[in-house]
């Protein structure tokens, strides 16, 4: 019997299987399969976190799991000293380390993220992970690109202000630091084991900003985030939009596996890759809340029609809502098994 791994390897190299591999990436759900009440109690543990992982893939048979716990662990890795738990949504960054300028010129990166204290029960999350699945599921990892990382030290607004308007050399002091702070989490990550590295990029997005920004400022802030190499790489824009970025990437950078936004076509973003990497599609999974099973079996059966062709070809989802009824990602997971093989 093929495991996620085999799956993935064959898609990458556009080989044959069983059927395509499936990301499906349930977070917060972890905790209602252990049983908790609060998400909080949840994310204090890796053990439970690293349970969680296996018992929601082993439950629902999709081919990955997550060492990622909430994406503000980040913002706290750097000082951030709250975070706020949603009773049913994702944990927030509720407490901004950069509330001036002078605080910029302050921040600190930590020269080893593997042995900071804040990293210490995602260390032992991954090391169980490592231990009970290493080699035959792939445990991803999440990076935030240098350009996007601001946005959780200092609020969306301001960053937005800063990289626009500048004062310039506060504002590449600033990303300074933010890339080498992802330099040195890609280095952990790739350390501990982990086989996938989703690096998320929405200001590599033309939703975002435009392209012409993106090429001439974006990409050498990319480069640079990524200068150990792409191996594992996944290119990520948070769910924003990208067709009209992936040419420039692959170009310039090399990055080899594209995570579509649920808005791009996923036909024309497989056309344009054509061939040189793996092509993600993925589903709008904030539908799935409300969407019926017959919906959500229409939409699965279209993309993988869209997407399938050649080969080459994974469905994911981005972070699955904690609302979503299980029998709705049951209904989801059960179209692309039975449509998706190969």
């Amino acid at each position: 019997m093929m495991t996620g791994m085999d799956r993935l390897v064959a898609a990458i190299k556009g080989e044959k299987a069983d059927r395509i591999p499936v990301f499906c990436n349930l977070l917060d759900q972890g905790a209602k399969e252990l049983g908790l009440v609060s998400l909080y109690d949840y994310y204090q543990s890796g053990e439970y976190v690293a349970e969680g992982q296996l018992k929601m893939r082993e439950k629902y048979g999709y081919d990955n799991v997550w060492s990622l716990f909430y994406v503000g662990k980040e913002a706290e890795l750097l000082g951030c000293r709250k975070i706020l738990f949603s009773p049913d949504g994702p944990p927030n960054v509720e407490h901004f380390v950069i509330q001036s300028y002078d605080d910029i010129h302050r921040l600190e990166i930590p020269d080893d993220i593997t042995h900071h204290p804040v990293f210490v029960e995602e260390l032992k999350c991954l090391q169980i992970l490592k231990r009970e699945v290493g080699g035959r599921y792939p445990i991803c990892g999440y990076v935030t690109a240098a350009m996007a990382l601001p946005a959780l030290l200092m609020g969306m607004d301001k960053w937005f202000e800063l990289l626009f308007m500048g004062p310039p050399e506060v504002r590449d002091e600033l990303l300074a630091k933010c890339s080498l702070f992802c330099q040195r989490h890609i280095a952990a990550l790739r350390e501990l084991g982990v086989d996938v590295i989703v690096y998320a990029n929405p200001f590599g997005s033309t939703d975002f900003v435009p392209l012409p920004y993106i090429i001439k400022t974006g990409i050498p802030w990319m480069k640079q985030d990524l200068s150990a190499g792409t191996q594992g790489i996944v290119y990520y824009c948070g769910g924003a939009r990208f067709n009209q970025v992936i040419e420039a990437i692959i170009s310039q950078i090399g990055i080899e596996t594209y995570y579509l936004s649920p808005l791009d076509d996923i036909a024309a973003g497989k056309q344009i890759i054509n061939g040189r990497g793996l092509t993600c599609g993925v589903i709008n999974d904030i539908k799935l809340i409300d969407w019926s099973e017959e919906q959500i079996r229409q939409e699965v059966k279209r993309m993988l029609e869209a997407g399938m062709a050649g080969g080459k070809f994974l469905f994911g989802t981005i972070l699955m809502p904690y609302k979503i009824p299980e029998r709705n990602i049951r209904a989801m997971l059960d179209t692309v098994y039975e449509f998706g093989q190969c």
